[in-house]
């Protein structure tokens, strides 16, 4: 083997040795190596063992830290030269911003700046691609990067799922082809294009430019057009909405190297109650030195018009400053806002700290937010006062004391005074806790009536819990009824689950109340209802219980809420009709002995309709006792509906009575009776009473109809109406009676002066008279004319008997009477005729029932001597 050869082949097996070496010792020396050019304290470190791979040196892990910060670390990267061309390839880069604080500030400055382009004409041929960007704490921001790097040209290429980007530079003209952002609190992403002029040393603002975009949101049916213009030092920023001349949003600016100022810039909303508007002034100093060293101070105010004049709202700001770590940037709310129906008022102190991409919003001392004004339709607040000293606020929510009390008043309901105190740890809607207890009291007109308040509950997730409840009134008065003293209080915790998967509703509640009066005298028992409710949400929920009145019930009761109407059913299962003895007035003197009750009733009540009603009421065998008398067989059947305030008796068939007897002095058997109608009754809304009957001493007495208001008389016919029972009923000494009677009453109700009105009352066949002898014998001993005419009254045989009956309505009875007939007297029979009129207060009469007391002395002034003798048969 030549020599040349040997030192050849020696040469290249020393630096294939060279180059191992180098390779495997990478790890100690590229890093020190790298640091001479990177700041102080600052260091590269290198995981896993290099590779060469696919033409390119491969690196598993490199980190880049300042400190024990990691300020960078890339995985899984390459670097190789392919068609005269660098290329660089990373798996995923990931940037923690919060290390740049660590980075020391250095003053070394060997040479001067370079300008853009010299720094452009370094840049080699080159591709960059990064598979996954993730800088800290943006990571809802990170995406695949694409770099194309020449001397004359950069191309930037950028996509995730929140932020792409499309640009390219060439010298110092930067085109941005797109730019969209997502963010959750918009509904809909935002895009912007434009062109920039970037400065020759690429250390400040670019020269001019122009970017513009649309930006929309969800109560808004178009986007709104946003653009910046700027030259120089100077520019503006608006924002448009289409079909409005005036900017939304006009922000004039300046810059210099140590300031950013905005002066009187101004915006606008086109509320269609209340239009906002005001004015904003914003100064930045220092703010080349970086976010964490500028200083933030700036004033907005918020101009309105409403009820009560003109408001103005001050919102003042800084000095301060905002940093990606920990921002102190001091703020005060002043001022008050009169909108169309309120106005607030406000002194709100404050501080905003911590990272301002998720800021921390203390509410410091002194921090009350009060409003008066309409709230709702008819709800008139007096004051609403929100204390808010120690309240912060931040991403993850609220925590602190949160308090408030409101007075207001409703015209058609009343005043009201309402305390709420609680405690939030880091609370949002349907996320984290808020423990609370209310309590309060007002009035309630419509219903005669004061009512309290007081309870405790929470919201913790989506869990909305009532743990206490006890709520009632001194009374209630609606209608016909008062009830004494009602209280709703919870037997079980109320627990509302909002989570859309699953929601639900449910609860025990308990009403006890007093007793209830009834505007005719009858009253209820102390009551109790119980009842559960189950559902989706307290808007739609159904519910079950039962209500109990001392012995009456239980009443079993079952229904819906739909979040404007309660409606509901009620059964009362068969009940001993005596339990209901306190619900009749004890001025009807009336005792119920027995029978049969069934009911089944369905109700509603929503505010503008109130309470309504329908359903059946049933009796069976009923036994009722009064002073004077003894009803027996009582069948009641009461169809029913309740609206306004009205009672309809007898929807789809009439109310039906029917009594089998009433034992008193004259009895009754088999009374029937049908009603039908309104009651309180009106013209277009009548009552009816028909189909009346009733057998009354071996007769019957009916009543066709009566209606209410009456237009026409109501016709009671009598029908062969027993005289001899009659007499056996009253039991008078003087005289006796057989036979029967017809007869017609014209019956009035309303009239203006009659109750009946030309009434009669005939025979029906053969009546029959006799005097009792000692009265006979009595009106001879004192009136010699009178004893003659009685002589022949002593026995009777009536052939014709007629009356004429009106009766007024104080009572005052005339009766004019005529009778024909043939006395038996002496063996002979002789023609009278019996002409008399009679008044009497009738009222006066029902009272004693003992009319046979003065007939002697209507005798003697109506009685005439026989007209003609009839021979004796």
């Amino acid at each position: 083997m030549p020599r040349i050869f040997r030192r050849r082949l020696a040469a290249i097996l020393a630096l294939i040795l060279l180059v191992l070496g180098l390779l495997l010792t990478i790890t100690q020396w590229l890093p020190r190596l790298v640091g001479i050019w990177l700041p102080p304290e600052t260091r590269i470190e290198l995981e896993g063992t290099p590779r060469w791979r696919d033409g390119g040196v491969w690196f598993p892990h490199i980190r880049y830290l300042t400190g024990d910060c990691v300020l960078a670390s890339v995985e899984h990267v390459s670097l190789g030269w392919h068609q005269s061309r660098w290329r660089l390839n990373a798996g995923q880069v990931s940037v923690n911003s919060e290390c740049l604080q660590h980075i020391p500030a250095t003053n070394d400055n060997p040479s001067a700046p370079k300008s853009l382009a010299e720094w452009q004409a370094m840049l080699p041929g080159a591709d960059l691609h990064i598979d996954q960007l993730i800088i800290a704490p943006w990571q809802a921001y990170a995406g695949q990067l694409d770099l194309a790097l020449e001397s004359g040209q950069q191309q930037l290429h950028y996509q995730g799922d929140n932020l792409q980007l499309e640009a390219t530079l060439k010298g110092q003209q930067l085109n941005i082809q797109r730019l969209t952002f997502k963010n959750g609190a918009l509904p809909e992403p935002v895009t912007v294009s434009g062109q920039l002029e970037l400065p020759k040393f690429a250390d400040g603002l670019p020269v001019n430019g122009n970017v513009s975009g649309q930006l929309s949101l969800g109560a808004l049916p178009d986007p709104l057009d946003v653009t910046l213009d700027w030259q120089q030092q100077q520019g503006m920023l608006k924002v448009m909405m289409q079909g409005i001349p005036q900017p939304l949003l006009s922000l004039p600016w300046q810059a210099s190297a140590q300031q950013i100022h905005i002066e009187k810039g101004q915006y606008y909303w086109p509320l269609d109650a209340q239009p906002l508007s005001g004015f904003i002034n914003l100064t930045l100093d220092n703010w080349q030195a970086g976010l964490e060293a500028a200083r933030i101070t700036g004033r907005l105010n918020l101009l309105t018009q409403g009820r009560g004049g003109k408001g103005n709202v001050v919102l003042g700001i800084g000095p301060g400053h905002l940093s990606m770590t920990q921002s102190q940037l001091p703020f005060q709310l002043t001022g008050e806002s009169k909108l169309a129906e309120m106005q607030l008022y406000g002194t709100i102190p404050g501080e905003l700290s911590g990272s301002v991409l998720d800021p921390l919003l203390t509410l410091k001392p002194g921090a009350l937010l009060r409003l008066r004004g309409r709230l709702l339709a008819t709800l008139d607040v007096d004051e609403a006062r929100w204390p808010l000293a120690g309240v912060r606020l931040s991403s993850q929510g609220i925590d602190g004391r949160l308090q408030a009390i409101l007075k207001a008043h409703d015209p058609s309901f009343g005043k009201f005074l309402l305390h709420l105190d609680g405690r939030a740890n880091n609370f949002w809607p349907d996320k984290g806790e808020w423990n609370w207890r209310y309590w309060g009291g007002g009035e309630m007109l419509p219903l005669n009536a004061k009512w309290d308040v007081k309870g405790t509950g929470g919201w913790q997730d989506t869990l909305i819990h009532l743990d206490t409840l006890s709520t009632g009134f001194n009374q209630l008065e609606y209608g016909m009824v008062q009830v004494s003293k009602p209280r709703l209080t919870l037997t079980t915790p109320v627990n509302w689950q909002r989570d859309v998967q699953r929601p639900s509703f449910d609860g025990g509640f308990k009403m006890q109340s007093g007793q209830t009066q009834f505007s005719y005298g009858g009253w209820l028992p102390n009551s109790d209802l119980e009842f559960k409710a189950k559902g989706r949400d307290p808007s739609h929920f159904i519910w079950r219980g039962e209500l109990k009145a001392g012995d009456i019930g239980p009443l079993r009761v079952h229904g819906r809420w739909d979040g404007e109407r309660l409606r509901g059913e009620a059964w009362w299962p068969a009940q001993s009709l005596t339990v209901f003895q306190p619900l009749l007035s004890q001025d009807l003197k009336m005792k119920i002995q027995s029978g049969e009750l069934r009911a089944q009733i369905a109700f509603s009540a929503a505010p503008e309709q109130g309470f309504e009603a329908g359903g059946h009421w049933t009796v069976k065998q009923g036994s009722v006792w009064t002073p004077d008398s003894q009803i027996n067989g009582v069948d009641f059947s009461l169809p029913f509906r309740l609206k306004q305030q009205r009672w309809q008796l007898g929807v789809r068939g009439p109310v039906s009575l029917r009594i089998a007897e009433v034992k008193n002095q004259f009895a009754l058997q088999n009374i029937r009776a049908d009603l039908q109608g309104a009651y309180p009754w009106t013209e277009s809304h009548p009552l009816t009473l028909q189909d009346v009957s009733l057998d009354l001493l071996g007769g019957q007495i009916t009543l066709p109809s009566l209606r209410m208001p009456q237009h026409e008389v109501a016709r009671v016919a009598l029908r062969d109406i027993s005289l001899s029972e009659l007499i056996t009923a009253i039991k008078p000494k003087q005289f006796a009676m057989s036979g029967k009677v017809n007869g017609e009453l014209p019956l009035w109700l309303n009239h203006q002066r009659w109750l009946i009105e030309k009434g009669w009352i005939a025979n029906s066949g053969s009546l029959t008279f006799r005097l009792d002898k000692d009265m006979a014998d009595a009106i001879t001993s004192n009136n010699m004319a009178a004893g003659a005419a009685m002589s022949w009254l002593r026995y009777m045989e009536i052939s014709r008997s007629w009356a004429t009956i009106n009766l007024d309505n104080l009572g005052d009875l005339t009766m004019d009477a005529q009778v024909q007939g043939i006395s038996r007297f002496s063996n002979r029979n002789q023609t009278v005729n019996l002409n008399y009129r009679h008044q009497e207060n009738l009222f006066q009469l029902w009272r004693s029932l003992r009319f046979g007391d003065n007939l002697q002395s209507w005798v003697e002034q109506n009685a005439t001597l026989p007209s003609k003798k009839d021979p004796q048969p």
